[in-house]
């Protein structure tokens, strides 16, 4: 039997992991919703000052070029016009003051011929994390299409390793 010291400690311990990948989800869930309205400020505070956005068609360093893609064509466009960026539920690691997470995203654009929306891409998505300051931020994305090559299935692999 354990003692009451090792219980409480694993006990913390468990309850660190469980507030950790509430607060990653929060950072994480928090992008659509604030790309989506065009909130460029909200979207750069998700980001650590240093962070890196890959995604297959571009690369953006730091967070002002992250900042500023929002203020941009063709993001501006895609708001305009109506879209939606989804994820799908996240898979969290966390180790220490570091977490890396996966999932598929999903863009949505509206039909400019018609009510309905299509699906625009499907990526595949590594997101790793930092807490700084106290605080869970974005240090990089990596975002690849789902078109069967083989880099897009190995950002989705990692979520097991």
């Amino acid at each position: 039997m354990t003692d009451t010291a090792e219980l409480v400690a694993s006990l913390l311990e468990r309850v660190q992991l469980l507030e950790d990948k509430a607060a990653i989800q929060e950072v994480l869930t928090a992008y659509g919703p604030a790309v989506d309205a065009g909130d460029a400020d909200a979207v750069g505070e998700l980001w650590a000052e240093d962070a890196v956005y890959d995604i297959d068609i571009r690369v953006m360093e730091g967070r002002d070029a992250i900042t500023e893609m929002v203020r941009t064509r063709p993001h501006q466009d895609y708001i305009n016009e109506g879209c939606g960026h989804l994820l799908d539920p996240v898979h969290i690691r966390v180790d220490g003051d570091a977490a890396a997470a996966t999932c598929h995203s999903l863009l949505l654009r509206r039909n400019l011929d018609s009510e309905s929306y299509r699906v625009w891409r499907v990526t595949a998505n590594r997101f790793d994390l930092a807490r700084i300051a106290g605080k869970w931020t974005i240090k990089r994305r990596t975002a690849r299409v789902l078109d069967g090559s083989q880099e897009a299935r190995d950002l989705l692999a990692r979520a097991s390793r």
